[in-house]
């Protein structure tokens, strides 16, 4: 019981370090990608909190960002290994088009959480333990407070430019 809470934990800051370091590289706090996304980063900034983060939040609220594509490729790995990974990479891909997304954020996460998941399962670790630490890793920068995330995910973006 305590080594699977203590894998859960592994599981999920892996999970929030891949995502959100993903969606930095890929510049989702620069601007809204997708129709939506302004709108959300507008609203978090006039409740206090930082725009840049909020303009990230609302791109992963919009679009298959990083943070899809971790949650997606971790079912893929769960069901079917590196190729159910690779076949969610593909889904994320697809809905990145439907979205009329330029960016490229959630395909790559999805291909990068594959591999790494992958090699948390040859270490022991299952990768449900993945969906469900990325589910954590999600409610942390969607579901518990906007203007405490945006502000975090601002100083990140502040360290990469």
């Amino acid at each position: 019981m305590l080594e699977d809470l203590a894998q859960l934990c592994v599981a999920a800051v892996v999970s929030w370090i891949l995502f959100v370091s993903v969606d930095i590289i890929f510049r989702l706090p620069l601007k809204g990608g997708v129709s939506g996304a302004t709108g959300i980063a507008k609203a978090v900034e006039g409740e206090g909190g930082s725009l840049s983060g909020g303009t990230m939040m609302g791109n992963i609220v919009s679009s298959p960002d990083a943070s899809a594509g971790t949650l997606l490729a971790a079912c893929g790995v769960y069901i079917a290994g590196i190729p159910g990974g690779l076949f969610a990479a593909l889904l994320v891909y697809i809905g990145n088009r439907i979205c009329y997304d330029p960016g490229y954020a959630g395909t790559t996460g999805a291909v990068l959480a594959t591999f790494v998941i992958y090699a948390f399962t040859l270490a022991g670790f299952s990768a449900a333990y993945f969906i469900a630490g990325m589910v954590i890793a999600i409610l942390t920068i969607q579901g518990l407070s906007h203007v405490h995330a945006s502000r975090l995910l601002g100083t990140l973006w502040r360290w990469r430019s």
